[in-house]
């Protein structure tokens, strides 16, 4: 196999149901009529696939991964293959004796959200009371000795707070903290007026991140990630299209990220159909964005181009309307002026409504969720 295309790590979209409705979720905004999910049988079929390809960190998530009912046998299935196992939850629908299972089955890492430092912010942003429940579950992480990491999606109304959640952080003894800015993808694209934070946030949080770095070195590992908006150049997305991610669709549709199947024009295989070695190897899909040949100018003759390899294909199709073009937050993009009119924007606007995903019914009613149907009609009336 080419070195060059190898896969390192394989997320797992058990799920797109959740209880929460973050406003910045990257879920489809169609996510209702994804509900074909794989089964058991095909996933464990998956992480041995993924195995032999090479694959050696596995990322369970969503949606709400905790949902699936057989989340304790890919767990399982996933220590007997020796791959690094990471869960990635809101915490919300957990049990402690079910964690516990989850620590005796060879689980090796949780990744909890929190979406502000109180109450009724991260609730407002979570579309759910659920702050005080996640401090809870975070404890649980800790006394049954796994690591934690914390992710606090930052965005203009939690970035000024940055101090508040590091502080929050190392109280509930996280390991590492990811402060990761907004990507404008999903709902979040959707929300981007209310949610894009000004240049002088950003320049503030940045400064606070890396004091906090530095204090905490050996202690616990602050990751800061700048959003794309307001870089100079573009990140190559999930290190570069279909170079060292796998990630699968509830349904089974193989992609190089969580987004591409929203693109119009490529075809992605399902697990359902082919082995995943020879998705990954000959996928039309994979192929399509799959090193440099495809590349327009300025990047086929950029110094960058093996650097970030063009940038975020579904953010140059959902900004420019055409996935092949640069991605617009490069300064050196023919469309850069987007970006800048979106920034300005964000110095102007004036707070917006949030816009929140609906769920189905069945999503807020199941048992194993502690009544959180009841807390869902309890919101505050801002958060509706």
């Amino acid at each position: 196999m080419n070195e060059a295309y190898r896969p390192y790590t394989l997320v797992a979209e058990l799920t797109y149901r959740c209880p929460l409705r973050c406003v910045y979720c990257s879920n489809p905004l169609d996510y209702g009529r994804h509900d074909r999910e794989l089964d058991t049988a095909t996933w464990q079929r998956v992480f041995r696939e993924a195995e032999d390809l090479g694959v050696v960190q596995l990322n369970l998530t969503g949606g709400e991964p905790l949902v699936r009912d057989d989340l304790e046998a890919l767990v399982e299935e996933a220590r007997r293959l020796d791959l690094y196992t990471n869960l990635i939850t809101s915490g919300i629908p957990l049990r402690r004796e079910r964690l516990a299972r989850f620590r005796a089955l060879g689980l090796d890492n949780v990744q909890i959200s929190i979406q502000d430092t109180a109450a009724p912010a991260s609730d407002r942003i979570a579309g759910l009371r659920s702050f005080d429940r996640k401090l809870e579950i975070a404890s649980w992480v800790k006394e049954l000795g796994f690591p934690l990491t914390l992710n606090t999606v930052l965005h203009r109304e939690n970035l000024d707070r940055v101090e508040e959640i590091v502080a929050l952080a190392e109280r509930l003894g996280a390991d590492r903290l990811e402060l990761a800015n907004a990507q404008y993808v999903g709902w979040a694209l959707s929300n981007r007026a209310a949610l894009l934070p000004t240049r002088e946030q950003l320049d503030r949080a940045r400064a606070v991140a890396g004091d906090a770095r530095q204090r905490l070195r050996g202690r616990m590992e602050v990751l800061f990630v700048t959003p794309d908006y307001y870089a100079e150049f573009p990140k190559a997305c999930m290190d570069g299209w279909g170079r060292r991610f796998i990630v699968i669709s509830p349904d089974g549709l193989v992609l190089p990220c969580h987004a591409a199947h929203t693109l119009p024009g490529l075809h992605f295989d399902s697990v359902r159909e082919r082995p995943l070695e020879e998705i990954w190897r000959d996928s039309p899909g994979f192929s399509a964005f799959r090193g440099l040949d495809w590349m327009p100018e300025p990047c086929r003759s950029c110094d960058r181009r093996e650097l970030d390899f063009g940038g975020c294909r579904c953010q140059a199709f959902l900004l420019t309307g055409n996935a092949a073009a640069t991605d617009p937050v490069c300064r050196l993009s023919p469309d850069h002026g987007l970006i800048e009119k979106a920034r300005e924007a964000a110095t102007e606007t004036q707070p917006t409504p949030f816009i929140y995903r609906s769920a189905p019914a069945r999503e807020i009613r199941s048992e194993r969720w502690g009544g959180l149907g009841e807390e869902r009609r309890s919101l505050p009336p801002s958060t509706k």
